[in-house]
């Protein structure tokens, strides 16, 4: 019995042995903490800040309001110069559509006057036609009457019963009276070529073609419509440019006017960096969130430790005063003194953490989980290797 009660006392502590080596060997961290990038809110103007009251931690939602900037002292003189000339450029339109309506109420009375002038000029010169004509015909019947004088006068002055004296003066009777109808031809002629252009809206008058009074004011006040018209049109063109400028000023005179202070990631409100009422200048930092959506866990190992990790070697961590543990991977290997790599972090290292090798990892499971996943600045420790108790810390998990 003693034998055996030795060789199973030795494999016991054979066993502890193993066991406290393999817990104090295994690949561990000396520190790790859950941490997560930080994210500055900058003023996008200057002008009073006004800020939510929000207490240092509060949870926030990409997108949620978190207070204001206000700037009543804005500069508005270049929108004030755009709005005035666009006033000018209205008024200038409104007096060019009146005086091109003005112009086409006298374009239609001008019509009205020539077509009445046109119609009255033809039925005149249609009576003066026939009038010749009339004309034409009393000279023709006193033709006939002279040539009938003629002919008795020429038997007479024949035969002797009458004198040379009176057979020439009946001649010339006869000769002034075709002369006369000669004229009334002429005369009946000249009104007929009138009236033909009078019908075309051509009056013949002293030697010269012309057109009324008011057909010449009517052509007058044509081109004047078209001037008026063009110039219109390149007022038009103005107006709807000045439009389009004092949009695009009014909208940023309002984007300097007033501005909204929102959260760029759901997070929490880690810092805060102005105060409520305060004047602030562009580009000031307001405010710095935590990104609860980028939460890792940084840590420090040993030399040893850090000489045989790579990149996408597996993890645990495990969370202190919680038992629960999260697996992950190896996403940075920073090696020693990595303390720039922490200027957009929560947790800055310390200065232990600073004389050991600097690792990352990445664990998805404790991103998702509602009540770790951002709990900046919990600690706990790291594994790269299994340990010999593992399954007991899973089953009492």
């Amino acid at each position: 019995m003693r034998p055996t009660r030795l060789i199973i006392g030795f494999l016991i502590i054979a066993m502890a042995v193993f066991v406290i080596a393999g817990e104090q060997l295994a690949g561990v961290s000396a520190d790790a903490a859950i941490n997560a990038r930080v994210t500055t809110l900058r003023t996008p103007i200057s002008g009073t800040l006004r800020l939510d009251q929000r207490s240092l931690g509060a949870s926030v939602a990409e997108g949620e309001a978190l207070g204001a900037i206000e700037d009543p002292l804005v500069d508005s003189i270049r929108l004030n110069d755009l709005l005035r000339e666009e006033a000018f450029t209205k008024a200038e339109i409104a007096h060019l559509r009146q005086t091109i309506e003005a112009i086409e109420g006298s374009l239609e009375q001008l019509q009205l006057r020539a077509e009445n002038y046109r119609e009255d000029r033809v039925r005149q010169l249609e009576t003066e036609l026939r009038s010749a004509q009339s004309q034409i015909a009393v000279a023709q019947a006193r033709v006939e009457e002279a040539r009938a004088a003629f002919d008795r006068s020429q038997q007479l002055s024949e035969r002797g019963v009458e004198t040379s004296a009176s057979f020439e003066r009946i001649r010339a009777a006869q000769r002034v009276s075709q002369q006369e109808l000669e004229s009334a031809r002429q005369k009946a002629n000249s009104v007929e070529i009138a009236l033909s252009s009078a019908r075309r809206g051509t009056f013949l008058g002293d030697g010269y073609s012309d057109v009324p009074y008011s057909e010449q004011r009517q052509l007058e006040l044509s081109l004047r419509l078209n001037e008026l018209s063009s110039d219109l049109q390149a007022e038009l063109a103005r107006a709807e440019a000045l439009e389009r400028r004092t949009a695009a000023e009014r909208l940023r005179v309002h984007r300097l006017t007033s501005a909204e202070l929102t959260a760029n990631v759901s997070g929490r409100i880690w810092e805060v960096l102005a105060s409520d009422g305060e004047t602030v200048q562009r580009g000031q930092d307001i405010m710095r969130l935590i990104d609860c959506d980028s939460s890792i866990v940084t840590l420090s190992v040993s030399e040893s430790v850090y000489n045989g990790l790579q990149l996408g070697d597996p993890a645990m961590f495990r969370v202190n005063a919680d038992g629960r543990a999260f697996e992950g991977t190896v996403t940075r290997l920073a090696g020693s003194g990595a303390q720039t790599i922490y200027r957009n972090l929560a947790i800055a290292p310390s200065e232990r953490h600073l004389e050991r090798y600097d690792v990352t990892l990445l664990l998805p499971a404790l991103r998702s989980d509602p009540e770790l996943g951002c709990a900046v600045g919990r600690t706990g420790r790291a594994f790269f290797e299994g340990r010999p108790l593992d399954f007991l810390r899973g089953f009492w998990n």
